[in-house]
């Protein structure tokens, strides 16, 4: 077994336990609190970073933690995990069924400046309640449930369901809705299920060809990211560019509509070629006509 590979079965060894937890929380419910205006953190959010946390030391006593809740250790040390302990905290809180724990490993080279990314090397992404873990090592491919998987081949963006997400504070600030309506014009579907880590799992896996986002963390991204590129996909700034783990944006795809998209963004940005919304009267002329 690789280094890169014991270190991913560690993470899997720990995502489900701490998947446990979070099943057991869900089953009986759990007091909420909001830390924003609609930012939701639960008991069982600390729980399971306290969890994560507390494995993570005792197996790889001289690696960093950066994890969302706050756990900030060893961040100059030559690896570093990003952890989510509950990814969809407020879909988890409201009973509604797709949430994940996330933790990914990041290799850094001394010297490496705070804000320069290392090389992200090993990364899971469990959904305790389909008992779905997805795990990737950097040159090794990446797995559903110990099985291969790979990106979808669609060609084109009209033939392919992708996905999206809106912060939970300050919607109302977010340009994001205007880009889903062209997205929803111009694919098969744009779905919205409110974890990140869980969308980048179904680009690697196929079940979506495509997903953006403003304003992610790297503990959303980070397992994510690995396991998307070592499935044949392709992620990036909107723009092409190189992703990095502080980016405020994500695209991730099969790689096939990859430039599409770009290009999309572009126009988007530039107020170019956007579908005016219809008004409901035309929507049933339309209709209408294709009865």
């Amino acid at each position: 077994m690789s280094e890169y590979a014991g270190l991913v079965s560690i993470a899997e060894s720990i995502a489900r336990e701490a998947g446990a937890l979070l099943r057991e929380y869900y089953h009986r419910g759990v007091t909420a609190e909001f830390k924003g205006d609609v930012d939701i953190v639960t008991e069982a959010d600390r729980a399971s970073e306290k969890l994560i946390v507390g494995r993570l030391n005792a197996e790889l006593p001289t690696h960093g933690i950066y994890g969302e809740e706050g756990t900030r250790t060893g961040l100059d040390a030559e690896y570093r995990w990003y952890v989510d302990p509950l990814d969809g905290t407020t879909n988890f809180a409201h009973g509604f069924p797709v949430f994940a724990v996330v933790l990914g490993c990041e290799k850094r080279t001394p010297g490496l400046a705070a804000n320069e990314d290392g090389e992200m090397v090993a990364g899971v992404i469990y959904d305790p309640l389909r008992d779905e873990m997805f795990s990737t090592a950097r040159g090794e491919g990446a797995f559903l449930n110990g099985k291969p998987i790979h990106v979808s081949k669609a060609p084109l963006l009209q033939e392919s369901l992708i996905a999206t997400g809106f912060p939970s504070q300050k919607r109302h600030e977010s340009p994001n809705v205007h880009f889903y309506q062209e997205f929803t014009l111009r694919s098969h579907g744009v779905r919205r299920a409110g974890a990140a880590a869980i969308d980048l799992a179904y680009v690697a896996c196929g079940r979506l060809e495509g997903y953006w986002e403003f304003q992610l963390n790297p503990w959303d991204t980070s397992a994510g990211y690995l396991l998307v590129e070592e499935a044949g996909g392709r992620i990036t700034h909107f723009d092409g560019s190189k992703f990095t783990l502080d980016s405020r944006e994500v695209l991730a795809t099969n790689g096939n509509i990859h430039g599409e998209i770009q290009q999309l963004f572009v126009d988007m940005f530039a107020g170019k070629n956007l579908e005016p919304i219809p008004t409901p009267a035309e929507f049933a002329a339309r209709r209408a006509k294709l009865a």
